[in-house]
C-alpha cells in the first residue's frame, strides 16, 4: 500500500470562529481519533495538505503523520477517513485521521485495473466488466493499491472469477470468489464459423 508523509501541529484554539481563522492563515484544522487514541486537534498546512491529496488521488494510503505539539514531533500511522471540501470554493475546509497498527489486520477495498486484449475481442465478441473492486483483508502494507487483471487469454463465452485473481500472500479475499469480473460474450461470425468448419 501507498505510504505518504504528511506534517500537522497540534491545534491549540478551538471552535468556529477559530477555525475559519485558521483556514484563513492557509491551514486545514483536523481531528485524528482510533480506537485506543484519544482525540486531538491539529492543523495543516492547506497547500502542502492538498499536494499530498492530489498524489493520493483516492487511493489506499497509509499516512505517516509527523505531529509537531511545539517540544517535540511524533510519527503516528494513520488513514484519511474524511475529507470536507468547501463546494463552492473547492478548498479545504476539515480533515479526519484514524490512527492504526501496522501490525493489524484491516479490510480495504482495492482497485482492479484490466490490461491486455482479450482473443474473444479480437474474434468480435464484447467483453464486459461487471467488477471494478475488491475487498481483501491483510495488515495495511501487505494489501496492494490494485489488482492487476490480464484479460489477454479470454476467449468467446470465457470469463474470470475473483478467485480466478493474483492475490498476494498475507492477504485474503473477501468478496464473493465465484463472482465473475469481466467476461466475454458473443458469438464467431458466421463466415469464420464455416472457414473453420
Amino acid at each position: 500500500m501507498l505510504q505518504v508523509d504528511i506534517v500537522a501541529r497540534v491545534r491549540k484554539n478551538f471552535g468556529k470562529g477559530a477555525s475559519r481563522t485558521i483556514r484563513r492563515a492557509g491551514q486545514t484544522p483536523a481531528v485524528m481519533y482510533g480506537p485506543k487514541t484519544e482525540p486531538m486537534a491539529l492543523e495543516l498546512d492547506t497547500k502542502d495538505f492538498t499536494k499530498r491529496l492530489l498524489f493520493i488521488n483516492r487511493r489506499n494510503a497509509v499516512v505517516n503523520l509527523g505531529i509537531d505539539d511545539g517540544s517535540s514531533t511524533a510519527t503516528r500511522h494513520v488513514v484519511i477517513k474524511e475529507i470536507q471540501a468547501d463546494p463552492l470554493h473547492d478548498t479545504l475546509v476539515h480533515a479526519d485521521f484514524m490512527e492504526i497498527s501496522l501490525d493489524a489486520e484491516m479490510t480495504l477495498t482495492v482497485p482492479l485495473r484490466y490490461v491486455g486484449k482479450a482473443k474473444g475481442v479480437d474474434l468480435g465478441g464484447d467483453m464486459s466488466v461487471q467488477t471494478s473492486a475488491v475487498l481483501l483483508r491483510g495488515k495495511p502494507l501487505d494489501i496492494p493499491d490494485f489488482i492487476e487483471v490480464d484479460v489477454a487469454p479470454l476467449g468467446l463465452g470465457e470469463n474470470l472469477c475473483l478467485k480466478d485473481l493474483a492475490i498476494p500472500a498475507g492477504v485474503a479475499l473477501q468478496s464473493a470468489g465465484d463472482r465473475v469480473c469481466v467476461s466475454i460474450s458473443g458469438v464467431v461470425a458466421a463466415a469464420e464459423a464455416a472457414g473453420a468448419e
